[in-house]
């Protein structure tokens, strides 16, 4: 006879198997309830709890998101429409600031370029390495530093990005790192666009603007 398992609700992570108390580990096996640390009971019992409070204001944050686009979209075309243009609305229109009449609150989207580097950039790293070896005796700390930083792939094969743009901004009469630049910027490629909205708020119009922080670039 097959044994039934039920399921209690599944922000306890317990299931029932022939009366007695289950929970799976991370390989998939029951685990008797009473076989488990109290502390390691105690720490599932704390994610579940932040975790079941997280999926449903991730949820709400991402409608927020979206409506908030939607917003800002029938906006400009009200806008369009009321001078008289025909165009398809936000989308392309790069960096904008909507503001409230009296200056105090407003809300910015802000559009960037999403970036990935090409096989150029291994060979600009070796014209690069040439350079640093006849360079060593004068090359500048902050610009041996700087070249590390950018090639620096131990984290996830992922190059800084911030660093390869200081790179760019270095300027050397060696032929070799002329090239070198311009296999950097041969190695980017444009494959989309992210759009962030930011909200800003403040007492009088003398005033800096303060973010009001919700992080939805991902949402």
């Amino acid at each position: 006879m097959e044994t039934q398992i039920e399921n209690k609700p599944a922000a306890t992570g317990v299931v029932l198997v022939a009366g007695k108390e289950y929970m799976p580990d991370a390989k998939g096996n029951l685990v008797p309830v009473s076989a488990i640390k109290t502390q390691h009971l105690m720490e599932d019992e704390v994610v579940r709890k932040i975790i079941g409070f997280a999926i449903p204001l991730a949820a709400q944050v991402r409608r927020f998101r979206e409506h908030s686009f939607a917003d800002l979209a029938k906006f400009d075309r009200d806008l369009e429409e009321h001078y008289g243009l025909v165009k398809r609305g936000r989308k392309g229109k790069g960096n904008v600031t909507y503001m409230t009449v009296d200056g105090l609150m407003k809300v910015e989207v802000k559009t960037a370029d999403d970036i990935v580097f090409g096989p150029e950039l291994q060979v600009a790293k070796g014209l690069i390495d040439e350079c640093l070896i006849e360079w060593s005796a004068e090359s500048r700390p902050e610009i041996q530093t700087i070249i590390a930083n950018a090639f620096d792939t131990e984290k996830e094969g992922k190059i800084n990005r911030s660093a390869i743009y200081m790179l760019l901004r270095y300027d050397s009469d060696d032929p070799r790192w002329q090239r070198a630049m311009n296999a950097i910027r041969d190695s980017m490629k444009i494959v989309g666009r992210r759009e962030y909205i930011r909200f800003g708020i403040r007492e009088t119009p003398s005033d800096d603007f303060t973010s009001i922080t919700i992080n939805i670039a991902d949402a």
